[in-house]
């Protein structure tokens, strides 16, 4: 995104030293992500809009190769680069690729440690530091390609999921259950009338109790009564109380209290089936540390 922006490289970094250090990374079994086909992708997004990306990573490319400016401007926080097009191919395939080896029984579950993020990409645009939506076209992928009936979303980013909630409201096959600080960035998620999705907004400084508690009461029943064939998760960990970013106060173990009832949900009604996918989380000591909480759930460490 450019020098100094918090959605930066060093993110995959601090997590990779952080499972590497904990000895959790030993235990994995580690994939590299291969390249989403475009029209995977438009389960999600109108062809214009990739179309669009596409054609923007093309200029950038030969912008910096007549050494022209490296960095295209999507919106005031959202800037593209040469390499950003490849990421992107890349990030929603970790999550097809994860989506495949889980239905085809290879992995029980899987996370995939993506940049950039993607769940405030809408169907048609970008926005937030996002450009295509990687569980929203898992989801989807899951269910047109693999013909599943019903698959659960959760969302635990301190920033409200507008983009997962614009590709799939309305949609009875999908449920979304998320909590997020309001009123904050992108201020949605409190107007929604759509059946299928449980917004759960809390005030500024809500503590771990109390979201447990909110968790508890909203999403818990919701989930096992619609019974989900597979869950996706949008794993963002900038509701951190040390990120600077949200002003939410969890910590690992409030992620791995949540990591924990949602793989019990899938053991129940998924056969354990789990993708995960990085979202948010920018301050890198608290980001290393929640996704290994996180993934120590779900490995069963």
């Amino acid at each position: 995104m450019g020098p100094g922006h918090p959605e930066c490289p060093e993110r995959l970094a601090a997590i990779e030293d952080r499972l590497l250090i904990s000895g959790v990374a030993d235990a994995l079994e580690r994939r590299e992500a291969p390249l989403a086909s475009l029209g995977d992708i438009e389960l999600a997004h109108t062809r214009l809009h990739v179309a669009a990306m596409r054609g923007m990573g093309q200029e950038l490319a030969e912008n910096v190769t007549a050494g022209g400016r490296g960095y295209a401007q999507i919106d005031p926080d959202t800037s593209m680069n040469v390499h950003t097009w490849n990421a992107l191919l890349r990030a929603a395939g970790a999550t097809l690729a994860a989506t495949d080896a889980v239905m085809a029984g290879e992995l029980e579950n899987a996370f995939c440690a993506v940049r950039p993020p993607g769940h405030h990409a809408c169907h048609d645009h970008a926005m937030g530091f996002c450009f295509f939506n990687h569980v929203a076209i898992a989801a989807k992928y899951a269910l047109d390609r693999h013909g599943l009936q019903r698959v659960a979303i959760v969302d635990f980013d301190v920033h409200h999921g507008n983009g997962t909630e614009d590709i799939f409201a309305g949609d009875d096959r999908a449920l979304m259950v998320g909590i997020f600080q309001h009123p904050f960035y992108p201020y949605s998620g409190t107007e929604s009338h759509a059946a299928n999705m449980v917004n759960v907004p809390v005030p500024a400084y809500t503590r771990g109790k109390e979201i447990r508690e909110l968790i508890e009461h909203h999403w818990i029943a919701r989930l096992e009564d619609f019974r989900p064939e597979m869950i996706f998760i949008s794993a963002g960990f900038d509701a951190h109380r040390e990120d600077d970013l949200g002003q939410l106060g969890l910590v690992e173990q409030d992620y791995a209290w949540i990591t924990s009832r949602i793989k019990d949900i899938a053991r129940r009604h998924a056969k354990g089936r789990i993708v995960s996918s990085l979202e948010g989380g920018y301050n890198l000591g608290a980001l290393g540390r929640s996704v290994e909480a996180h993934v120590r759930v779900l490995a069963d460490l």
